[in-house]
This record gives C-alpha cells, structure tokens and sequence, in this order.
C-alpha cells in the first residue's frame, strides 16, 4: 500500500472513530441498552485498531520526519482522549460526569485534527 491509501484510511478511520464515539457517549448519557450489544462493543475496537495500525504504519513511511514534535503531540493527546473517552462511556459515575467527560474527548479529538491538518502541536492556534 502507498503513503496516500494509508493516509486515506487513516482519515477514514479516525472519522468513523469520532461518530462511534459520540453515539456511544450519546447512548451512555441517556443509559441506553444500545451499549450493551455485541457490535457496539466490537466495531469501535475494530475501527479504533486500524485507526492506530495505519497511524503506526505512516509513521514508519515517514522515518525519522514521523517523530516530529506534532506527530508526538498527537500521540499524547491521543492517550489523553482515550482516557476521557473511558470516563465518558463507562467509567463515568454520573451522567453529568459522563456527559462532561464526552465533550472533554471530542474537543482533544478535535485538537488531534488540527494537530495533524497543521502539522503543528499548537493546532488550531498556530
């Protein structure tokens, strides 16, 4: 596979991960039974596990440009949304935590995005 299939997937990926998210929060919010169904618990892992497969995969096409201070930045908040994104779909004792913790995710998820559009970890604000 290319640089630019990879990349696409990737996209493709991280896009499907954020909307699972969010359903998936949505639904711990309003404790819907939703999240207890087998492809609900599966699907995410799936998408979430070729989502960081290709991120892997990239960063070795790129070589010694993939550690670059941007490319580690997103790796750091990576770990920071995934993290929140627990508190937000099960850890979460309360609803407003829960609900507090999913809107946390979605703006370090779209920091990520800038991040990674901007090749800068000031993201957005660069």
């Amino acid at each position: 596979m290319n640089y630019l299939a990879i990349k696409h997937l990737h996209m493709t990926a991280a896009g499907l991960s954020i909307l699972l998210f969010i359903i998936r929060a949505y639904w711990s919010v309003t404790g819907s039974a939703m999240l207890q169904r087998r492809a609900v618990k599966i699907v995410p892992h799936v998408v979430d596990t070729v989502l960081l497969a290709c991120a892997v995969a990239l960063s070795i096409m790129l070589g010694a440009a993939g550690m670059q201070p941007w490319v580690l930045t997103k790796i750091v908040l990576l770990i920071a949304y995934i993290g929140v994104g627990t508190i937000a779909i099960k850890r979460g004792k309360t609803v407003r935590s829960r609900g507090i913790a999913a809107i946390i995710a979605i703006a370090i998820f779209a920091y990520i995005v800038g991040v990674a559009i901007n090749h800068h970890p000031a993201s957005w604000f660069a």
